[in-house]
Protein backbone atom coordinates (compact mmCIF):
# COMPACT_ATOMS: atom_id res chain seq x y z
CA UNK A 1 0.00 0.00 0.00
CA UNK A 2 1.14 3.60 -0.58
CA UNK A 3 2.03 5.75 2.43
CA UNK A 4 0.06 8.80 3.59
CA UNK A 5 0.46 11.37 6.35
CA UNK A 6 -2.30 13.33 8.10
CA UNK A 7 -1.57 16.39 10.25
CA UNK A 8 -4.33 17.48 12.63
CA UNK A 9 -4.40 20.11 15.38
CA UNK A 10 -6.89 18.04 17.37
CA UNK A 11 -7.63 14.41 18.06
CA UNK A 12 -10.61 13.31 15.93
CA UNK A 13 -11.67 10.53 18.26
CA UNK A 14 -13.99 10.21 20.02
CA UNK A 15 -16.26 11.69 17.34
CA UNK A 16 -17.53 14.88 18.96
CA UNK A 17 -17.83 18.15 17.09
CA UNK A 18 -17.78 19.20 13.48
CA UNK A 19 -14.01 19.51 13.15
CA UNK A 20 -13.36 16.06 14.59
CA UNK A 21 -16.06 14.53 12.39
CA UNK A 22 -14.60 16.04 9.21
CA UNK A 23 -11.05 14.96 10.05
CA UNK A 24 -12.23 11.47 10.96
CA UNK A 25 -14.05 11.15 7.64
CA UNK A 26 -10.76 11.69 5.79
CA UNK A 27 -8.84 9.36 8.10
CA UNK A 28 -11.40 6.58 7.65
CA UNK A 29 -11.13 6.92 3.86
CA UNK A 30 -7.33 7.01 3.76
CA UNK A 31 -6.90 4.12 6.20
CA UNK A 32 -8.59 1.81 3.69
CA UNK A 33 -6.14 2.77 0.94
CA UNK A 34 -2.84 3.84 2.55
CA UNK A 35 -0.45 2.93 5.30
CA UNK A 36 -1.16 5.87 7.53
CA UNK A 37 0.96 8.04 9.83
CA UNK A 38 -0.63 10.81 11.88
CA UNK A 39 0.79 13.88 13.61
CA UNK A 40 -1.54 15.63 16.03
CA UNK A 41 -1.49 18.00 18.97
CA UNK A 42 -2.59 17.40 22.55
CA UNK A 43 -3.80 19.94 25.08
CA UNK A 44 -2.25 19.78 28.58
CA UNK A 45 -3.98 17.21 30.75
CA UNK A 46 -5.79 15.57 27.83
CA UNK A 47 -5.66 11.76 27.62
CA UNK A 48 -3.27 10.09 25.22
CA UNK A 49 -5.19 10.30 21.91
CA UNK A 50 -3.54 7.20 20.50
CA UNK A 51 -5.75 4.95 22.61
CA UNK A 52 -8.92 6.38 21.06
CA UNK A 53 -8.04 5.58 17.44
CA UNK A 54 -9.68 2.54 15.84
CA UNK A 55 -7.41 -0.48 16.10
CA UNK A 56 -5.11 -0.83 13.13
CA UNK A 57 -5.98 2.52 11.57
CA UNK A 58 -2.49 4.02 11.70
CA UNK A 59 1.07 2.75 11.64
CA UNK A 60 2.27 5.67 13.78
CA UNK A 61 0.45 8.35 15.76
CA UNK A 62 2.86 11.11 16.79
CA UNK A 63 1.64 13.46 19.51
CA UNK A 64 2.96 17.00 20.04
CA UNK A 65 2.15 18.38 23.49
CA UNK A 66 0.95 21.97 23.60
CA UNK A 67 2.10 24.27 26.41
CA UNK A 68 -0.33 25.18 29.15
CA UNK A 69 -2.42 28.29 28.45
CA UNK A 70 -4.30 29.77 31.37
CA UNK A 71 -7.93 30.68 30.64
CA UNK A 72 -8.02 33.41 33.27
CA UNK A 73 -9.37 36.60 31.77
CA UNK A 74 -6.32 38.82 32.24
CA UNK A 75 -3.96 36.12 30.93
CA UNK A 76 -6.09 35.55 27.84
CA UNK A 77 -6.35 39.28 27.26
CA UNK A 78 -2.57 39.61 27.48
CA UNK A 79 -2.08 36.75 24.99
CA UNK A 80 -4.49 38.31 22.53
CA UNK A 81 -2.85 41.71 22.90
CA UNK A 82 0.49 40.18 21.86
CA UNK A 83 -1.24 38.45 18.96
CA UNK A 84 -2.83 41.73 17.97
CA UNK A 85 0.47 43.58 18.06
CA UNK A 86 2.30 40.95 16.01
CA UNK A 87 -0.56 40.11 13.67
CA UNK A 88 -0.90 36.45 14.68
CA UNK A 89 -4.36 34.86 14.36
CA UNK A 90 -5.04 33.03 17.66
CA UNK A 91 -5.23 29.44 16.45
CA UNK A 92 -2.36 29.78 14.02
CA UNK A 93 -0.40 31.16 16.95
CA UNK A 94 -1.52 28.37 19.29
CA UNK A 95 -0.40 25.63 16.92
CA UNK A 96 2.66 27.41 15.56
CA UNK A 97 6.33 27.07 16.45
CA UNK A 98 6.72 23.27 16.44
CA UNK A 99 8.88 22.94 13.33
CA UNK A 100 11.55 20.90 15.13
CA UNK A 101 8.93 18.43 16.40
CA UNK A 102 7.70 17.98 12.84
CA UNK A 103 11.20 17.46 11.54
CA UNK A 104 11.78 14.71 14.12
CA UNK A 105 8.50 12.98 13.25
CA UNK A 106 9.21 13.16 9.52
CA UNK A 107 12.88 12.13 9.56
CA UNK A 108 13.54 9.38 7.05
CA UNK A 109 9.92 9.23 5.87
CA UNK A 110 8.54 9.57 2.35
CA UNK A 111 4.82 9.82 1.59
CA UNK A 112 2.75 9.53 -1.54
CA UNK A 113 0.22 11.92 0.03
CA UNK A 114 0.11 14.35 2.95
CA UNK A 115 -3.15 15.93 4.18
CA UNK A 116 -3.08 18.93 6.52
CA UNK A 117 -6.29 19.51 8.48
CA UNK A 118 -7.32 23.11 9.24
CA UNK A 119 -5.59 26.26 8.09
CA UNK A 120 -4.04 26.55 11.56
CA UNK A 121 -1.45 23.95 10.53
CA UNK A 122 -0.92 25.18 6.95
CA UNK A 123 2.55 26.68 7.65
CA UNK A 124 3.85 23.18 8.37
CA UNK A 125 3.74 22.69 4.60
CA UNK A 126 7.36 23.82 4.77
CA UNK A 127 8.33 20.76 6.84
CA UNK A 128 5.89 18.32 5.21
CA UNK A 129 6.29 19.08 1.49
CA UNK A 130 9.87 17.77 1.13
CA UNK A 131 8.59 14.39 2.35
CA UNK A 132 5.42 14.14 0.22
CA UNK A 133 4.69 13.74 -3.48
CA UNK A 134 1.32 15.52 -3.05
CA UNK A 135 0.08 17.89 -0.36
CA UNK A 136 -3.60 18.58 0.36
CA UNK A 137 -4.94 21.31 2.66
CA UNK A 138 -8.38 20.65 4.13
CA UNK A 139 -10.01 24.00 4.93
CA UNK A 140 -12.74 23.47 7.50
CA UNK A 141 -13.34 27.24 7.32
CA UNK A 142 -11.93 30.25 5.52
CA UNK A 143 -10.37 31.85 8.60
CA UNK A 144 -10.25 35.43 7.27
CA UNK A 145 -13.99 35.31 6.58
CA UNK A 146 -14.73 33.88 10.02
CA UNK A 147 -12.76 36.62 11.82
CA UNK A 148 -14.32 39.35 9.67
CA UNK A 149 -17.82 38.15 10.49
CA UNK A 150 -17.05 37.89 14.19
CA UNK A 151 -15.73 41.44 14.07
CA UNK A 152 -19.00 42.68 12.60
CA UNK A 153 -20.83 41.37 15.69
CA UNK A 154 -18.40 42.55 18.35
CA UNK A 155 -18.14 45.67 20.45
CA UNK A 156 -15.67 48.30 19.18
CA UNK A 157 -12.56 47.06 21.01
CA UNK A 158 -13.23 43.40 20.12
CA UNK A 159 -14.14 44.40 16.57
CA UNK A 160 -10.72 46.01 16.15
CA UNK A 161 -9.10 42.80 17.43
CA UNK A 162 -11.05 40.57 15.03
CA UNK A 163 -10.38 42.92 12.11
CA UNK A 164 -6.66 42.70 12.81
CA UNK A 165 -6.86 38.90 12.95
CA UNK A 166 -8.91 38.82 9.72
CA UNK A 167 -6.27 40.85 7.90
CA UNK A 168 -3.46 38.70 9.30
CA UNK A 169 -5.28 35.50 8.33
CA UNK A 170 -5.82 36.84 4.82
CA UNK A 171 -2.10 37.52 4.42
CA UNK A 172 -1.31 34.01 5.62
CA UNK A 173 -3.90 32.52 3.27
CA UNK A 174 -2.29 34.30 0.33
CA UNK A 175 1.08 32.92 1.41
CA UNK A 176 0.28 29.29 2.18
CA UNK A 177 -2.79 28.14 0.25
CA UNK A 178 -1.14 28.36 -3.22
CA UNK A 179 1.69 26.06 -2.08
CA UNK A 180 -0.51 23.00 -1.68
CA UNK A 181 -1.13 20.61 -4.56
CA UNK A 182 -4.86 20.89 -3.91
CA UNK A 183 -7.31 22.37 -1.41
CA UNK A 184 -10.51 20.87 0.01
CA UNK A 185 -13.39 23.20 0.92
CA UNK A 186 -16.85 22.57 2.35
CA UNK A 187 -19.02 24.60 -0.04
CA UNK A 188 -19.23 26.38 -3.36
CA UNK A 189 -19.11 29.70 -1.49
CA UNK A 190 -15.82 28.80 0.16
CA UNK A 191 -14.50 27.54 -3.18
CA UNK A 192 -15.12 30.99 -4.67
CA UNK A 193 -13.44 32.69 -1.71
CA UNK A 194 -10.38 30.47 -1.94
CA UNK A 195 -10.29 31.04 -5.68
CA UNK A 196 -10.04 34.78 -5.03
CA UNK A 197 -7.22 34.20 -2.56
CA UNK A 198 -5.31 31.70 -4.68
CA UNK A 199 -6.21 31.99 -8.38
CA UNK A 200 -5.26 28.83 -10.19
CA UNK A 201 -5.35 26.62 -7.10
CA UNK A 202 -6.85 23.14 -7.50
CA UNK A 203 -9.96 23.50 -5.31
CA UNK A 204 -12.20 20.51 -4.60
CA UNK A 205 -15.57 20.60 -2.86
CA UNK A 206 -15.44 17.95 -0.13
CA UNK A 207 -18.67 18.29 1.87
CA UNK A 208 -19.01 17.99 5.60
CA UNK A 209 -20.63 14.65 6.29
CA UNK A 210 -21.33 12.11 9.02
CA UNK A 211 -21.38 8.30 9.02
CA UNK A 212 -24.48 6.68 7.57
CA UNK A 213 -26.91 6.14 10.41
CA UNK A 214 -30.49 5.00 10.79
CA UNK A 215 -32.98 7.62 11.86
CA UNK A 216 -33.31 7.33 15.66
CA UNK A 217 -36.68 6.25 16.99
CA UNK A 218 -36.87 8.81 19.75
CA UNK A 219 -40.04 10.55 20.88
CA UNK A 220 -40.19 14.31 20.47
CA UNK A 221 -40.01 16.30 23.66
CA UNK A 222 -41.35 19.83 24.06
CA UNK A 223 -37.88 21.19 23.63
CA UNK A 224 -35.91 23.36 21.22
CA UNK A 225 -32.30 22.19 20.87
CA UNK A 226 -29.11 24.00 19.94
CA UNK A 227 -26.03 21.82 19.51
CA UNK A 228 -22.30 22.35 19.09
CA UNK A 229 -19.12 23.08 20.99
CA UNK A 230 -20.29 25.89 23.24
CA UNK A 231 -16.80 27.35 23.59
CA UNK A 232 -16.59 28.08 19.85
CA UNK A 233 -17.00 31.80 19.27
CA UNK A 234 -19.73 31.59 16.56
CA UNK A 235 -21.72 29.29 18.86
CA UNK A 236 -21.27 31.68 21.78
CA UNK A 237 -22.68 34.56 19.73
CA UNK A 238 -25.56 32.32 18.56
CA UNK A 239 -26.44 31.38 22.15
CA UNK A 240 -26.29 35.04 23.20
CA UNK A 241 -28.58 36.07 20.32
CA UNK A 242 -31.10 33.31 21.03
CA UNK A 243 -31.08 33.90 24.80
CA UNK A 244 -31.44 37.66 24.67
CA UNK A 245 -33.75 38.17 21.71
CA UNK A 246 -35.52 34.94 20.70
CA UNK A 247 -35.93 32.80 23.81
CA UNK A 248 -37.92 35.43 25.82
CA UNK A 249 -40.57 35.47 23.06
CA UNK A 250 -40.75 31.68 22.82
CA UNK A 251 -40.68 31.28 26.59
CA UNK A 252 -43.73 33.49 27.04
CA UNK A 253 -45.57 32.06 24.03
CA UNK A 254 -45.01 28.42 24.99
CA UNK A 255 -45.24 27.96 28.81
CA UNK A 256 -44.02 24.34 28.79
CA UNK A 257 -41.25 24.75 26.22
CA UNK A 258 -37.64 24.11 27.25
CA UNK A 259 -34.42 25.12 25.53
CA UNK A 260 -31.67 22.48 25.60
CA UNK A 261 -28.00 23.11 24.75
CA UNK A 262 -26.20 19.95 23.63
CA UNK A 263 -22.40 19.98 23.59
CA UNK A 264 -19.21 20.46 25.53
CA UNK A 265 -17.87 23.63 27.21
CA UNK A 266 -21.19 24.83 28.60
CA UNK A 267 -19.24 27.01 31.03
CA UNK A 268 -18.43 29.32 28.11
CA UNK A 269 -22.09 30.37 27.88
CA UNK A 270 -23.01 30.08 31.56
CA UNK A 271 -23.36 33.84 31.96
CA UNK A 272 -26.09 33.92 29.29
CA UNK A 273 -28.18 30.96 30.45
CA UNK A 274 -28.04 31.20 34.23
CA UNK A 275 -31.16 31.86 36.25
CA UNK A 276 -33.67 30.14 33.97
CA UNK A 277 -34.89 26.70 35.03
CA UNK A 278 -36.25 26.03 31.53
CA UNK A 279 -32.78 26.16 29.97
CA UNK A 280 -30.89 22.86 30.11
CA UNK A 281 -27.37 21.73 29.24
CA UNK A 282 -26.32 18.17 28.56
CA UNK A 283 -22.54 18.46 28.31
CA UNK A 284 -20.81 16.25 25.74
CA UNK A 285 -22.93 13.45 24.26
CA UNK A 286 -21.84 10.20 22.62
CA UNK A 287 -24.40 10.42 19.83
CA UNK A 288 -25.38 13.92 18.68
CA UNK A 289 -27.91 12.61 16.15
CA UNK A 290 -29.78 10.71 18.84
CA UNK A 291 -29.68 13.72 21.17
CA UNK A 292 -31.11 15.96 18.43
CA UNK A 293 -33.87 13.47 17.70
CA UNK A 294 -35.50 14.46 21.00
CA UNK A 295 -36.08 17.98 19.67
CA UNK A 296 -39.41 19.28 18.51
CA UNK A 297 -37.37 21.92 16.66
CA UNK A 298 -33.60 22.29 16.15
CA UNK A 299 -32.42 25.91 16.19
CA UNK A 300 -29.29 27.20 14.42
CA UNK A 301 -29.36 30.97 15.11
CA UNK A 302 -25.82 31.62 13.89
CA UNK A 303 -24.67 35.14 13.12
CA UNK A 304 -21.10 34.27 12.10
CA UNK A 305 -19.26 31.35 10.66
CA UNK A 306 -17.59 29.83 7.63
CA UNK A 307 -17.71 26.39 6.06
CA UNK A 308 -20.97 24.49 6.60
CA UNK A 309 -22.69 23.60 9.84
CA UNK A 310 -22.43 19.97 10.94
CA UNK A 311 -25.21 20.66 13.48
CA UNK A 312 -27.72 21.03 10.62
CA UNK A 313 -26.53 17.84 8.90
CA UNK A 314 -26.88 15.97 12.21
CA UNK A 315 -30.40 17.38 12.67
CA UNK A 316 -31.29 16.21 9.15
CA UNK A 317 -29.95 12.74 9.99
CA UNK A 318 -32.21 12.80 13.05
CA UNK A 319 -35.19 13.69 10.82
CA UNK A 320 -35.93 16.86 12.77
CA UNK A 321 -37.10 20.22 11.46
CA UNK A 322 -34.52 23.03 11.59
CA UNK A 323 -34.81 26.80 11.82
CA UNK A 324 -31.60 28.57 10.81
CA UNK A 325 -30.30 31.96 9.92
CA UNK A 326 -29.04 32.43 6.37
CA UNK A 327 -25.44 32.30 7.63
CA UNK A 328 -26.20 29.11 9.53
CA UNK A 329 -27.52 27.45 6.36
CA UNK A 330 -24.85 28.93 4.10
CA UNK A 331 -23.17 26.47 1.76
CA UNK A 332 -25.82 23.76 2.15
CA UNK A 333 -28.07 22.86 -0.81
CA UNK A 334 -31.19 23.49 1.25
CA UNK A 335 -34.39 25.20 0.14
CA UNK A 336 -36.16 27.48 2.59
CA UNK A 337 -39.54 25.95 3.33
CA UNK A 338 -38.56 22.48 2.12
CA UNK A 339 -35.44 21.30 3.97
CA UNK A 340 -35.52 23.91 6.77
CA UNK A 341 -36.88 27.36 7.59
CA UNK A 342 -34.60 30.40 7.24
CA UNK A 343 -35.09 33.45 9.47
CA UNK A 344 -32.59 36.19 10.25
CA UNK A 345 -34.32 38.61 12.61
CA UNK A 346 -35.23 37.67 16.18
CA UNK A 347 -38.93 38.17 15.45
CA UNK A 348 -38.97 36.07 12.29
CA UNK A 349 -36.88 33.37 13.98
CA UNK A 350 -39.28 33.11 16.93
CA UNK A 351 -42.24 33.06 14.54
CA UNK A 352 -40.65 30.29 12.43
CA UNK A 353 -40.02 28.14 15.51
CA UNK A 354 -43.59 28.77 16.64
CA UNK A 355 -45.04 27.73 13.28
CA UNK A 356 -43.22 24.43 13.59
CA UNK A 357 -44.29 23.95 17.19
CA UNK A 358 -47.89 24.49 16.10
CA UNK A 359 -47.82 22.03 13.20
CA UNK A 360 -46.70 18.43 13.61
CA UNK A 361 -47.42 17.91 9.88
CA UNK A 362 -45.02 20.68 8.87
CA UNK A 363 -42.37 19.39 11.29
CA UNK A 364 -42.71 15.91 9.80
CA UNK A 365 -42.55 17.15 6.22
CA UNK A 366 -39.47 19.35 6.70
CA UNK A 367 -37.74 16.75 8.86
CA UNK A 368 -38.33 14.07 6.22
CA UNK A 369 -36.98 16.31 3.44
CA UNK A 370 -33.86 17.02 5.49
CA UNK A 371 -33.40 13.32 6.18
CA UNK A 372 -33.65 12.54 2.46
CA UNK A 373 -31.07 15.23 1.62
CA UNK A 374 -28.71 13.81 4.25
CA UNK A 375 -29.01 10.32 2.76
CA UNK A 376 -28.41 11.65 -0.77
CA UNK A 377 -25.42 13.90 -0.11
CA UNK A 378 -24.08 13.97 3.43
CA UNK A 379 -22.98 10.50 4.47
CA UNK A 380 -19.28 9.63 4.53
CA UNK A 381 -19.66 7.25 1.60
CA UNK A 382 -21.15 10.04 -0.52
CA UNK A 383 -18.39 12.46 0.46
CA UNK A 384 -15.68 9.87 -0.26
CA UNK A 385 -16.76 9.82 -3.90
CA UNK A 386 -15.10 13.25 -4.24
CA UNK A 387 -11.75 11.93 -3.01
CA UNK A 388 -11.96 8.89 -5.27
CA UNK A 389 -12.76 11.06 -8.30
CA UNK A 390 -9.57 13.03 -7.72
CA UNK A 391 -7.37 9.98 -7.36
CA UNK A 392 -6.75 10.19 -3.62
Amino acid sequence: MPDALVVSPEAPYPLAGGGAMRTASILEYLARRYTLDIILFREPGAPDPRSSFPAGMARNVHTIDLPYHSQRFHVRASRNLVRFLYGRPPLNDRFGGFQEDFSRCLAGRRYDLAVVEHFWCAPYWEQVAPHAARTVLDLHNVESVLYRRLGALARPAESLLFSRFAAAARRMEHRWIPRFSSVLVTSDQDAARVGDIAPGAAIWLYPNAIPATSQPRVAEEEVVIFSGSLGYQPNISAVRFFRNEIWPVLRNRWPSLRWRLVGKNAEAVATYIKGDSRIETTGPVENAVEALAAARVVAAPLLAGSGTRMKIIEAWAAGRAVVSTAIGAEGLPARDGKHLLVADSATSFADAVSRLLESSEQRRRIGAAGRALYEQQFTWNRAWDVLAQHGI
